[in-house]
């Protein structure tokens, strides 16, 4: 197994050159970080993960087994990748087209979660603390805090930072039943108090 000082990563993994890989960072086995990725403090990447050329990362992202990260993808810190999630990159996908000159740009916020085996449609923006189910298929921008299920995926609610469904009162409060932060849902967005 490699050590060095900074980080961890399993002798079965490839770094390819250029990357900026933080401090306390696990990389499991058989994955491969493609050049010039970015990858922040206390990350941990599990078995079998790619992760595209120029890919940034925040602090401690966890991504599952078997996840797929493409070139375009920026996640803030905290934001969970659920085994087998995909992002795309490419809206149009042929073979014999090469479409390297057009990546769509996904993003995703702070706190995010992605369920397992979810697709996310490039050039969909994800919202801070938004809970994507397992098998969504993300095909639109996600609010921050949205709860989203199905094929193609809506939304069915809001979801505290903790991972709790919001129930809001007729005055547009709730209240997470783990922390007690209350929120306000107005107009269709939900903020923190």
């Amino acid at each position: 197994m490699q050590t060095n000082k900074n980080y961890f990563a399993h002798e079965s993994a490839i770094i390819d050159e250029g990357c900026q890989i933080g401090n306390g960072v696990k990389i499991w086995h058989f994955s491969h970080i493609m050049p010039n990725c970015v990858i922040g403090d206390g990350c941990n990447i599990g078995q079998n993960v790619v992760i595209s050329p120029e890919v940034v990362l925040g602090k401690n992202v966890k991504i599952q087994n078997n996840v797929s990260i493409y070139t375009g993808v920026t996640c803030d810190d905290d934001v969970f990748l659920g085994p087998s999630m995909v992002f795309t990159n490419v809206i149009n996908p042929r073979s014999a087209v090469n479409r390297r000159g057009e990546y769509s740009k996904t993003h995703v916020g702070k706190g995010a979660s992605i369920g397992a085996n979810a697709t996310i449609v490039c050039g969909h923006d994800i919202g801070e603390f938004a809970f994507i189910g397992a098998g969504a298929v993300i095909t639109k921008t996600v609010p921050a805090f949205a709860l989203m299920v199905g094929n193609p995926a809506r939304q069915m609610g809001w979801m505290s930072e903790y991972g709790h469904r919001l129930n809001f009162d007729n005055k547009g409060l709730a209240t997470c039943p783990e922390s007690n932060a209350q929120y306000q849902l107005n107009n269709q967005k939900v903020t923190k108090l």
